[in-house]
């Protein structure tokens, strides 16, 4: 087990490790060893345990000095920010799904509000889940209004670089009733939209429970997939405490000369100090090989 690193440590330059991916992890998920000290110390407990990126799914709705202390920590700690969640998701009713035009202005006039967010934090990539099926519409027809929704948001991102990538979710565990479930579904849309604001985020949870066969659709996917999101499964935990195979699919993406981000979107398997510590070493391990 790795000996705790001071905080103090996260000021310097040289980090207790280096890992061979770029593992981004949550506020919250080692708040005990910062000593219960905020956005700041967190940070800065990441830095110096070789942490490398940021994922923030509140980070939209932060205050803006909030978003632009956070922004320059990053950028002080040579950090980079993750996915942060771009709009409000419909979890129960349809609305990009069914074609409603004051749904999908609603939806257009929140991603604009993300260039600003982007801009405070120096991020680059944002989230978008297009959100509940309509029951009485064909699948199709949803398909159709959902890319349009999504042509639309990414001609918005396009001038300033910024990049929205779509999450398929599973259906069977958390999120009953979603339209984009599959990767091979969210790799036509992308191909649909065409567009390099408008790309794919594998998230290895939630593919696992859907569909399984993760490293030969990663492959098949890999023109439009550019982020990574984890959680085992089942439990949405660490890596190992769980059935998938880290450690392979980790020196998978790395061997295809991946180098974004890899989201650290799960709970610890343990609480307090030990806890967060068995996260740590679990990604010592799956980096490992």
């Amino acid at each position: 087990m790795a000996t705790p690193v001071a905080l103090g440590a996260a000021q310097g330059t040289t980090p207790s490790r280096k890992f061979k991916l770029a593992y981004a992890p949550h506020f919250g998920m080692f708040k005990e060893h910062a000593n219960q000290g905020g956005l700041v110390a967190e940070l800065e407990f990441m830095a110096a345990e070789g942490f490398t990126a940021l994922e923030d799914n509140s980070l939209k709705g932060r205050s803006v000095a909030d978003q632009e202390l956070i922004g320059k920590t990053l950028a002080r700690l040579n950090m980079r920010m993750g996915v942060f969640v771009s709009h409000t998701i419909a979890w129960s009713e349809a609305n990009l799904t069914n074609g409603d035009a004051s749904a999908r202005d609603a939806f257009l006039k929140e991603i604009r509000e993300c260039v600003d967010v982007a801009k405070r934090v120096n991020g680059k990539w944002m989230v978008c889940v297009p959100g509940h099926v309509d029951r009485r519409l064909d699948m199709s027809y949803q398909t159709a209004n959902v890319t349009e929704s999504l042509k639309r948001a990414a001609a918005i991102l396009e001038p300033h670089g910024l990049v929205m990538v779509i999450e398929t979710l599973n259906t069977q565990r958390d999120h009953p009733g979603q339209f984009l479930t599959r990767i091979p579904q969210g790799y036509e849309i992308c191909r649909s939209v065409g567009s390099p604001s408008l790309k794919l985020l594998f998230d290895v949870y939630h593919a696992q429970i859907s569909e399984g066969n993760l490293i030969p659709n990663i492959n098949a996917a890999w023109d439009e997939i550019v982020y990574f999101q984890l959680g085992d499964n089942p439990g949405r935990r660490e890596p190992g405490t769980g059935e998938v195979n880290f450690r392979n699919v980790f020196r998978h993406i790395h061997s295809k000369g991946y180098q974004g981000i890899v989201g650290m979107e799960h709970g610890n398997s343990r609480p307090g100090r030990e806890g967060e510590r068995a996260v740590i070493d679990a990604y010592i391990a799956a980096d490992s090989w």
